[in-house]
């Protein structure tokens, strides 16, 4: 005989995880990967002696999850206030510049071992948060076109129905 305990405790766990299609979406996979080479790229850097540049993988990597668990959970939809796709355009954007400058400082000006695996891993970063950041603009201007091409019937329609007498 089965413990019903442990159903419930498996439903709880599952309750804690990303729903699947999100999982298998692209956002669902580029969000991920790029936590985990944030990650990556912080612990080289601890271990390096460019320990500088520490601060933007931790921060990137911060924010890489919170936007994963942000968009896994429909936070985003919960709070409109906040314009989720500008937002993780500009987090992509400064996060691929940012990477790509620390990567070049880290192999042309340190010579240690760790300081090199974070300067590659910045690369590939770098090439991560680009794709992330043109499929996000390319959405963007979706939306843009589509809101762009409302208004005018918007407009004619609360022209129309206007009682003005300014004529």
């Amino acid at each position: 005989m089965e413990d019903p305990g442990a159903a419930g405790g498996a439903a709880a766990l599952r309750s804690l995880l990303p729903p699947r299609e999100f999982l298998r979406s692209r956002k669902g996979r580029l969000l991920p990967a790029e936590a985990v080479l944030s990650f990556i790229i912080f612990i080289c850097y601890i271990a390096s002696l460019a320990a500088s540049f520490m601060m933007a993988p931790l921060l990137e990597f911060l924010l890489a999850l919170f936007l994963f668990f942000a968009y896994a959970s429909k936070l985003n939809e919960k709070f409109k206030g906040v314009y989720w796709p500008l937002t993780d355009f500009l987090r992509c954007v400064t996060a691929a510049i940012i990477y790509f400058a620390i990567s070049i400082a880290a192999v042309s000006k340190y010579t240690d071992g760790a300081s090199k695996a974070a300067g590659v891993f910045g690369f590939i970063a770098t090439i991560v948060y680009a794709i992330d950041f043109y499929i996000t603009f390319n959405d963007l201007v979706a939306f843009l076109k589509q809101g762009s091409s409302e208004a005018p019937e918007q407009r004619k329609s609360e022209d129309e129905n206007s009682d003005s007498d300014s004529d």
